[in-house]
């Protein structure tokens, strides 16, 4: 018997996040409503973050900390995240083409990108103004004004924060969730502000610029943890346990014998995966093609955001000539 390639375009869904559906255009609709929760939170989260990076500016021209000029240079940066990561999901809706076949779900990660560099040009910006000011200190005024800022950067990073988070892991964009972390540091960073403030307060002026120097830092574990995030996901990096559920949940389908060559990926926030399952020798084609359909069926009911699987059958005898006779040929090939 030969492989049965099976990449049917159902739309099983996982009950935890989305309707059971058999309608393959219900699966398109899902991504639609992904596409638009991640771009509302987005919008919600930049009107947010630059009504606080605006408050925060004006406290900035009266008072001159430079330790509030960074924390508002890092909110007005983390707001403009939102616009790659707003195009990235508006681009996510386009469908499939003969060009893309696998659409553009792909330029989240490339927003998510943009994003690491955002956030990379704040710490510069931060980190120089600061050590400026260290090497030529000047008098910052109202120091109650400062720690007022800082409280307001803290409670609307924070807000959004969570919104960004929460919305992210529900529709599985790790932009979006890199992009949450990245705000609730801000708002450490923030409060670090009105620390710096409170030295000013009990006369020790270098509080500001040395401040200015901690939130830079802090700046830079946010870009290393952010990096890693979408670094991985550019890589088709996935979490192991999802590929051991994925070889247990085809095992466990009355009728495979076996698992293996389990491959997944993400396609924006989108998961899709191909595993090869062995089977009786003596099925036909047609009890073959029903049996990959189960397999699907479970997977895409078990895995959380799997949306779309190939599956290829093979015979428990018989087919390691056909696999020796590829490998053969594709060596020849290279």
């Amino acid at each position: 018997m030969t492989g049965h390639g099976h990449g049917h375009g159902h739309g099983h869904r996982h009950p935890k996040w989305r309707p059971h559906s058999h309608d393959s255009a219900d699966r398109v609709d899902h991504a639609l409503e992904t596409s638009r929760r991640g771009v509302r939170a987005l919008v919600w989260s930049f009107a947010a973050l630059s009504l606080t990076a605006v408050a925060q500016l004006v406290l900035v021209l009266v008072t001159g900390s430079v330790a509030l000029l960074g924390d508002t240079i890092h909110n007005f940066a983390d707001a403009l995240t939102a616009v790659p990561l707003g195009v990235a999901f508006l681009l996510g809706r386009r469908a499939a083409t003969r060009r893309y076949t696998y659409g553009l779900g792909r330029a989240e990660d490339l927003a998510g990108v943009v994003v690491v560099l955002v956030v990379a040009a704040s710490a510069a910006i931060a980190g120089y103004e600061s050590v400026v000011r260290l090497l030529d200190p000047q008098p910052v005024a109202h120091p109650w004004a400062v720690a007022v800022a800082g409280a307001i950067g803290f409670a609307g990073n924070e807000l959004v924060a969570r919104y960004r988070i929460g919305v992210g892991r529900e529709i599985g964009s790790a932009a979006l969730v890199a992009d949450g972390l990245h705000a609730r540091t801000d708002g450490f960073t923030s409060l670090a502000v009105v620390a710096g403030a409170a030295g000013i307060a009990f006369g020790f002026p270098a509080a500001d610029p040395i401040v200015g120097l901690l939130i830079t830092v802090a700046i830079l574990f946010v870009l290393r943890d952010a990096a890693k995030e979408v670094f991985r996901r550019l890589l088709d990096a996935v979490d192991p346990a999802s590929v051991e559920l994925a070889e247990r949940t085809a095992r466990d389908v009355d009728g495979v014998l076996g698992a293996r060559d389990v491959r997944m990926r993400w396609i924006g926030h989108h998961l899709r995966a191909e595993l090869a399952v062995t089977v009786a020798a003596d099925l036909t084609v047609e009890a073959a093609h029903a049996l990959a359909h189960e397999v699907e069926h479970r997977l895409l009911h078990t895995i959380p955001r799997l949306t779309a699987v190939v599956i290829h059958t093979e015979p428990a005898t018989g087919a390691e000539h056909a696999h020796e006779t590829v490998a053969h040929h594709r060596r020849l090939i290279s």
